[in-house]
C-alpha cells in the first residue's frame, strides 16, 4: 500500500480498477448488483487471553496512557487487510476496484446518553505506524469529537445540512448522488470521512456492554467489510492438546461482500486476525511488516 499508483482510465478517485477479477466475480456483480444482496455473515469467539495480558503489561509500563482492546483490534484488522489485499476491494457500478489506502472507520458517541450525536472516525494507517501510534490517533480523535455534543465540521456537518432539506428535494438530490456514486464521480466533500467509503467499518459494542451482532452492509458507498466487537468474557475452551482451559474471549461478528473474493480467502484472512491475537508481540511491529502467519 506504500506506492502511490498512477491513475489510469477506468480507475476511481478512491480506488483502481481490478482487471484480473475472476469471471465469477464479474458476473456476480451483475447478477447481484446490490451489496446487501451478497452478504456473508460470520460470528465466532476469538481467544484474546494473550492479547489481554499483553495490553495489561503495556499499560502498566505506561500508566499515563491506556491502550484498549479495541485499539488492538483496529490495528490487527488493518495489518490483515494490508496483507490480504482482496479484503480491500469493493464493487461499484458493477465493476471491481481495490482501494489505494486502507481506511479503518468507526462511530464514536459524543456522550453516553440517549439522543447524543455520533461522529464518524476514520483512521488511515501509514508505513511505520505501530499499535502505539494508531492507539494515540484513535484516542486523540475521539477526545476531540467529544469536546462538542454536536458536529463541528467534516462529513458530520454535511449530513446535518442535508437533513434540513425538504423531503421531495432531498429525494431528488439523493437520486443524483447515487447516480454519481455508481460512476465514481461523487464530490470528495461527500465521500471523505464517510464510513460508507471505508475499507472496514467497526462497531465497538463491547464498550456499552453489548455482544456482537449481525450488521448489514450498505448499498450506498463502497464499504464491503463490517465488524462488530462484543464484550470480553470468560469461556471454557478446548485447547489444541485436548485440555480445557478458562480463557478470555471476545465475540466478533463479520459481514462481508461475497462478490470480492471466495470463502477460502475470507476464512484465511480471519485466521490472520486470530494469529495476531495469539501472538500480540506482532502488534509492536510496523503496520507494513508481514504477520508471520503460515498459509498452509
Amino acid at each position: 500500500m506504500s506506492e502511490k499508483r498512477k491513475r489510469k482510465w477506468g480507475d476511481r478517485r478512491d480506488g483502481h480498477r481490478v482487471n484480473d477479477a475472476t469471471g465469477l466475480n464479474i458476473i456476480m456483480g451483475h447478477i447481484m448488483p446490490n451489496r446487501a444482496d451478497a452478504e456473508v455473515f460470520f460470528q465466532d469467539n476469538f481467544d484474546v487471553t494473550e492479547l489481554m495480558t499483553f495490553i495489561e503489561k503495556k499499560n502498566a509500563e505506561h500508566p499515563e496512557y491506556k491502550t484498549t482492546i479495541f485499539h488492538a483490534i483496529v490495528f490487527a484488522v488493518a495489518k490483515m487487510v494490508n496483507e490480504r489485499p482482496k479484503m480491500n476491494r469493493f464493487i461499484q457500478g458493477r465493476r471491481t476496484y481495490e482501494r489505494d489506502e486502507i481506511i479503518m472507520s468507526f462511530m464514536a458517541k459524543r456522550r453516553f446518553a440517549d439522543g447524543a450525536d455520533e461522529a464518524f472516525m476514520n483512521i488511515i494507517p501509514k508505513e511505520g505506524d505501530t499499535l502505539d501510534s494508531i492507539s494515540h490517533k484513535i484516542y486523540g480523535d475521539v477526545r476531540e469529537a467529544r469536546k462538542s455534543e454536536h458536529s463541528t465540521g467534516g462529513i458530520d456537518a454535511v449530513v446535518d445540512g442535508f437533513a434540513k432539506i425538504p423531503r421531495l428535494l432531498l429525494m431528488l438530490i439523493v437520486r443524483i448522488i447515487r447516480w454519481l456514486d455508481f460512476w465514481g464521480v461523487n464530490p470528495k466533500a461527500l465521500t471523505e470521512g464517510d464510513a460508507n467509503y471505508s475499507s472496514v467499518l467497526l462497531s465497538n459494542l463491547g464498550s456499552i456492554g453489548c455482544p456482537s451482532v449481525y450488521h448489514h452492509l450498505n448499498n450506498y458507498g463502497t464499504n464491503s467489510f463490517m465488524i462488530t466487537v462484543g464484550t470480553v468474557h470468560k469461556e471454557e475452551i478446548v485447547m489444541a492438546d485436548g485440555t480445557k482451559q478458562i480463557r478470555d474471549v471476545v465475540d466478533i461478528g463479520a459481514t462481508l461482500d461475497e462478490r470480492i473474493a471466495d470463502g477460502f480467502y475470507f476464512a484465511r484472512s480471519l485466521k490472520v486476525i486470530k494469529y495476531l491475537f495469539a501472538n500480540p508481540e506482532k502488534l509492536e511491529e510496523t503496520f507494513e511488516t508481514p504477520s508471520g502467519f503460515e498459509y498452509k
